[in-house]
């Protein structure tokens, strides 16, 4: 049945969402807020159906093209970046309305911090992870769909970086190589990898590998003009660029009132509590971080070595490890959590210790604000900045600070 819809909103995941004749929500792939559209319904549920876009017949002054993505996951493809950025914005301001999460004066920014330009939009991602599988006799090497999980052949990446691009056919052509001659063991060896991941970093230059990542590979990394060591499957984010003004922002936002000591939790290879720490003007107050990797935990002490910087940091996870953890008055605490966010006991934990300030990344804004909901029983929050981190894909980062209540 195909039905006539207004699009009230983009709702985070980029769908656009709307309501039948009868009441019930509908969400529509590739439609987006303020547009009239022709939807063929394609499933129901009992609260709510899922169509397929048919036609256009009334368009965001923002739309660009009506075409589908060229890559699974592009789901602003066809919406400029003022756009895409007016419907992230709005996204998150209603996370945070229906949390009830007050924001004061402050307000969620129209604008991000970086990633809201055309240049900034496109070839972005250092790192890239494609899948390959049998197609027509052949091989497909590219993104996997969901739910189908077919995969999309990509020969170029309208997303990766330059660098990756250039080295594409190379590693396409090497790999259905490996697939297709040789030994049969060795071909289903390859086979079994099912993935290719590819890795650029100014420094290190273009790296690749089929399956799981060979041990002892380092990557050579920079944020903000320092420099840092990461494993080539450690965490890094994937937009250099946006992750240098995300880690800039933490450590302007950490010198606004800086503290005698630096707890950084979910802390990877360090990046954001060394920077801060770095930054401080001399006062280098005491660093902390605790992460779960032994790995990123290793190479965080080697940065805090690059960097000339005193520190400890420790490989446990963070939720089993709050009663050996001490907090003062004087303890900042930063927090960048996964994409889960923290564990159930760590945002209680945190809204009964005395650190003064807290300030919480998260790529997340569900686990954002399921966490948020604990902390603002005791801090308020001061300021929120957020990051076009994965232009013309559904997510974004944020940064929200935040302060402790005044007593009485």
């Amino acid at each position: 049945m195909t039905s006539s819809i207004y699009i009230a909103k983009s709702v985070y995941g980029g769908d656009g969402i709307g309501r039948l004749g009868d009441g019930r929500v509908v969400f529509v792939p590739g439609a987006f807020a303020g547009e009239q559209v022709k939807a063929e319904i394609v499933e129901e549920k009992k609260n709510f159906v899922r169509a397929r876009l048919v036609e256009i017949e009334d368009a965001n002054p923002e739309r660009t093209g009506a075409g589908a993505p060229p890559i699974p996951g592009m789901v602003y493809a066809n919406i400029s970046p003022k756009g895409e950025c007016a419907a992230k914005a709005a996204q998150l301001a209603e996370f945070f309305d229906r949390a009830r999460i007050p924001l004061g004066e402050s307000g969620v920014p129209e604008q991000p911090v970086a990633g809201g330009s055309l240049a900034e939009s496109l070839n972005y991602r250092n790192k890239v992870v494609y899948h390959f599988a049998r197609s027509g006799g052949g091989w497909a090497l590219g993104y996997r769909t969901e739910p189908e999980h077919e995969i999309v052949d990509v020969e170029n990446d309208p997303l990766a970086a330059p660098e990756i691009n250039a080295k594409l056919a190379e590693v396409r052509r090497n790999t259905f190589a490996l697939l297709t001659q040789g030994a049969d063991a060795v071909r289903r060896a390859v086979e079994r990898k099912s993935n290719v991941t590819i890795r650029w970093t100014r420094r290190s230059g273009v790296v690749w590998w089929l399956g799981d990542a060979q041990p002892g590979v380092v990557l050579k990394e920079s944020a903000c003009g320092r420099a840092f060591e990461v494993p080539s499957d450690g965490f890094w984010q994937v937009n250099p660029a946006v992750g240098d003004a995300l880690v800039k922002s933490v450590a302007e936002t950490y010198a606004q009132s800086p503290t005698g000591a630096i707890l950084d939790l979910y802390c990877g290879v360090g990046v954001l509590g060394l920077s801060c720490a770095a930054a401080d003007g001399g006062q280098t107050p005491r660093l902390t971080g605790i992460e779960s990797g032994r790995q990123a935990v290793e190479f965080a002490r080697r940065n805090a070595a690059l960097l000339g910087v005193e520190s400890r940091f420790f490989a446990e996870q963070v939720g089993r490890s709050l009663n050996r953890i001490r907090i003062d008055d004087k303890t900042t605490v930063i927090v960048d959590p996964p994409r889960g966010g923290m564990e159930p006991n760590v945002p209680r934990w945190l809204a009964a210790s005395r650190a003064p300030r807290v300030l919480y990344a998260s790529c997340d804004p569900a686990t954002l604000m399921r966490d948020l909901r604990t902390l603002s029983r005791a801090y308020d929050v001061e300021s929120v900045r957020w990051f076009n981190m994965f232009p013309r894909t559904a997510r974004f980062e944020t940064l929200v600070a935040l302060r402790r209540k005044r007593q009485g």
